[in-house]
């Protein structure tokens, strides 16, 4: 496969991936476009990070930051399709479960329980309170994208140090095992350069906040699961989020 179309299929894999522009209706891809295209989840992670933080400052000059928050979360919702915040309520919803193959029965289950819709609307309340923190502050939109773009990190380094916990191939599997080691290798480097580029020292906490999400759920995964799953690596990415967005706000 050429160089540079073997280039647009990883772009377009990482874009399927993590947000639901219709790449895939124009572009066949599979798990290995996936793979190759991790290198640039940071990248993408900054893009909507930056779109998320000009619609928190453009619209704080008009409305409270508190609804301006709310909006620019309504917004990344409907860019990604909700998928980081379905994986937190499916990972919380499991954790629930009282054994490992009932916690994997749990988290494919559409219906969200008691442990899942706390979880949920915890993470909202505190990922909005968050960004309008943020909004008046220096560096708001570098802050968030830089946020954004590590969150989108710690799925590589999830899938890189775990195996995947079901047997079938799911759509977290693309990211573990040996297949696209480098390109979540590299990806990883490139969320932690952004946040440092953009943020300076500053970045460095928020690289902090996101991998201590990582270790934490990566701890709890490893222990209930035996390994992560789509579910396991979308929490992972919105929890990192918004605990970098916290030590944004923390440290502005």
């Amino acid at each position: 496969m050429p160089a540079l179309e073997t280039g647009v299929r990883a772009a377009a894999g990482a874009l399927s991936f993590l947000t639901r522009v219709p790449v895939g209706s124009r572009v066949a891809l599979d798990g290995d476009d996936v793979a190759r295209g991790a290198v640039l989840f940071p990248l993408v992670g900054a893009a909507i990070g930056a779109l998320v933080g000009l619609v928190v400052v453009g619209l704080d000059a008009r409305l409270t930051a508190l609804v301006a928050a709310g909006l620019a979360v309504a917004l990344e919702a409907l860019v990604t399709g909700g998928i980081h915040l379905d994986a937190v309520a499916d990972w919380a919803d499991g954790l629930g479960a009282r054994s490992r193959e009932r916690a994997l029965e749990v988290m494919r289950e559409p219906a969200i329980g008691a442990f899942g819709a706390t979880a949920l609307l915890l993470d909202l309340v505190v990922k909005i309170a968050a960004l309008a923190a943020l909004a008046a502050g220096p560096d708001a939109v570098l802050a968030v994208a830089a946020a954004y773009a590590l969150g989108r990190t710690v799925p590589l380094a999830l899938g890189w140090a775990l195996p995947y916990a079901r047997p079938e191939a799911g759509s977290g599997s693309a990211l573990t095992g040996g297949a696209g080691e480098v390109s979540r290798a590299l990806g990883v480097g490139l969320g932690l350069g952004l946040a440092v580029a953009a943020l300076g020292l500053r970045g460095i906490a928020l690289a902090g906040a996101a991998g201590l999400a990582a270790l934490l759920i990566g701890l709890v995964a490893r222990r209930r699961l035996g390994g992560v799953t789509g579910d396991v690596l979308g929490a992972g990415t919105e929890l990192a989020t918004t605990l970098a967005l916290v030590a944004a706000a923390a440290t502005r």
